[in-house]
């Protein structure tokens, strides 16, 4: 399971688009910075039969508290030990946090990618695909409006395996399901010139 954080805002993602000979495009909007919050998880199968993306959208701050709630929540959803693959933010390893994985490891357990690393997680896909796609050029007005459209797809995004496995393909890491036991998890970086990141995880059940 990879999990990452992201967010959005009234300020449209500006993207190149089509427009009539000799008109420039041009986006209107109110220079409104409000902002919402976005955590997710990539959640793979062990055995690479089926994936789904988990998220929630909330106001402010993307810190250590909101993340500990996203979390649980996400135990209460999958019901089952999970490998936890990460960045370093600074909320992942504040002592908040900490404490609380410390409780948590009946079912949780964690790795950290390495620094500077963005194209090792799948889910920098996902929100680019976001971003890219119906957040294009987009201008609402109320934050509301633009809670609605990120959500509808990411709602489409979370139940297309092939589109989840998609980016993960398109990450640096790669998924390797060949070994005769499901409970064998191998992701290895594709990326010349630097050190490889290589776990192997055995767990009863993880992602």
């Amino acid at each position: 399971m990879f999990e990452d954080e992201s967010g959005v805002s009234l300020l449209p993602s500006v993207r190149a688009t089509w427009a009539p000979r000799g008109h420039t495009s041009v986006l209107r909007h109110r220079f409104n910075w409000k902002r919402l919050s976005l955590a997710g998880a990539l959640v793979y199968e062990p055995d690479g039969s089926d994936a789904h993306l988990v998220f929630e959208l909330r106001a402010g701050a993307c810190n250590d508290e909101p993340l500990i709630e996203f979390l649980s929540d996400l135990n209460d959803i999958e019901q089952r030990p999970v490998l936890l693959i990460r960045d370093g933010l600074p909320a992942h390893r504040s002592r908040r946090m900490t404490d609380w994985l410390e409780r948590q490891r009946d079912w949780l357990s964690v790795e950290q990618l390495p620094g500077y690393a963005p194209d090792l997680n799948p889910l920098e896909q996902a929100w680019g695909n976001l971003k890219s796609q119906e957040h294009a050029n987009l201008c609402s007005d109320t934050i509301e409006a633009l809670a609605e459209v990120a959500e509808d797809r990411l709602d489409r995004i979370g139940t297309d395996a092939d589109l989840c496995f998609a980016f993960l393909k398109h990450s640096a890491c790669a998924y390797d399901s060949s070994k005769p036991a499901i409970t064998q998890t191998f992701f290895r970086t594709r990326t010349q010139g630097r050190r490889d990141f290589c776990r192997c995880a055995t767990t009863n059940a993880g992602d």
